[in-house]
């Protein structure tokens, strides 16, 4: 069982930037891809970036692509950077790890195994 803990959220002004991370307590947190989703108010959760097992493939929204970063250490946590925060990127923060081996990153939720508390972020204007 892997658990999952986000930090850095935040109210910050549009054109900010922001640093999240999530700590894995999963000795074997390399084993997972790893991805970070987000959800606004009344909408679904959405896809946001994912990171390969060993952090050389990622993946990104297009909403995002450019702006946001994610990446991972050696021990067990994965960042995602967001630079030029805007109003519409207000949302509550999850990171997820995936367990699936052999298999293209992922943007379903469907495709993640376990799932932090959530972090939430928000822009103002």
């Amino acid at each position: 069982q892997v658990q999952l803990v986000e930090s850095g959220g935040g109210l910050v002004q549009a054109g900010d930037s922001l640093k999240l991370s999530c700590a894995a307590t999963e000795r074997t947190f390399s084993s997972y891809a790893m991805g970070w989703f987000r959800q606004a108010p009344g909408k679904d959760r959405e896809f946001v970036a994912a990171s390969s097992r060993k952090g050389l493939s990622t993946i990104y929204a297009d909403s995002v692509r450019g702006r946001f970063t994610v990446s991972r250490d050696d021990a067990s946590t994965v960042f995602l950077r967001m630079n030029s925060l805007k109003p519409e990127d207000t949302a509550v923060y999850y990171c997820a790890a995936s367990a699936r081996l052999g298999m293209p990153l992922s943007q379903s939720v469907y495709d993640y195994d376990y799932w932090g508390q959530g972090t939430q972020v928000t822009v103002s204007d």
